[in-house]
């Protein structure tokens, strides 16, 4: 590749390469304050690629690839690039990584125990981990949630929060002095635009928490709270994860400690006011 970034995202490294320049200075610029991969060494390769050499500079289209690789994945526009790199990255985790129990959650930490938040697109939970790393939260993932099946603990993946649609504006306006990447318009999500994490998430991404609760949020419903019973949570938690199959035995062992150990709860919120206020009370209750 002939533009080229590494960089540290809690435990895991990555090596992002391109055939232009605009998405690694884009990298470059938001993850600044992130440590390179540890002893130089990373976990996974991003590539950022031309499917032929003539789309580097006609109409360039932003293949997605790497150690691992979606065949069927459709290319991105040049502008889109930021966002062809973090999808790269996550793609190598979802189908590669092998020592963490993956969750496709949001995850936040308080005295040493975490909040995870998991459920379909568009239930909010990036905005939540967002609003909330305001109030005195730290910010441990948006994307990831890195569960050790040894020892059970959360390991923190805080990588740039992706924001969408009506979540930018509202967020922007919270968190007016924090970093965020440009406007991404007309992705295949819509609207795009990349919150950086607060400088206190980025300096103790290397400390670990231990999960204390888990939310299943719903946005745009009356409010409401009910419990999750320890079957409903184990077949939601399976689905939200990309990788319990291949880690076989070590998957069941570290999902069904999360199920017997912690509480479960759904909320439903109208708005996101309603929803801090939720977690707040929920988490004092504990």
């Amino acid at each position: 590749m002939r533009h080229q970034h590494a960089l540290r995202i809690g435990p895991i490294g990555f090596r992002i390469g391109s055939d232009w320049r605009a998405p690694i200075d884009s990298l470059r610029a938001l993850y600044a304050d992130y440590p390179s991969p540890h002893d130089g060494i990373a976990d996974f390769t991003v590539r950022l690629f031309a499917a032929r050499p003539w789309r580097r500079w006609l109409r360039p289209a932003v293949m997605i690839g790497g150690d691992y690789m979606l065949p069927e994945a459709a290319p991105l526009p040049l502008a889109q690039g930021l966002l062809a790199a973090e999808m790269a990255m996550n793609l190598q985790m979802a189908l590669g990584q092998r020592r963490y129990l993956l969750l496709h959650a949001s995850a936040v930490e308080r005295d040493g125990r975490a909040l995870i938040m998991t459920g379909e697109s568009g239930a909010g939970k990036s905005t939540l981990a967002a609003l909330l790393s305001r109030r005195g939260w730290r910010l441990m993932g948006d994307e990831f949630a890195l569960v050790d099946p040894v020892t059970g603990l959360l390991h923190a993946f805080p990588r740039l929060v992706s924001l969408k649609n009506a979540a930018i504006g509202v967020v922007a306006a919270a968190m007016p002095d924090q970093r965020f990447g440009p406007l991404l318009a007309g992705t295949p999500k819509g609207d795009i635009r990349h919150l950086v994490p607060p400088a206190d998430a980025i300096a103790a991404m290397d400390r670990p928490a231990t999960p204390a609760l888990l939310l299943f949020p719903r946005f745009g419903e009356a409010a409401a709270v009910r419990p999750v019973g320890p079957g409903e949570v184990f077949v939601r938690l399976t689905q939200a994860s990309t990788n319990y199959v291949a880690l076989g035995e070590r998957g069941f062992g570290a999902l069904t400690r999360l199920v017997a150990d912690i509480p479960a709860l759904a909320i439903d919120y109208p708005d996101t006011e309603t929803a801090v206020a939720t977690v707040e009370r929920l988490w004092r209750a504990l």
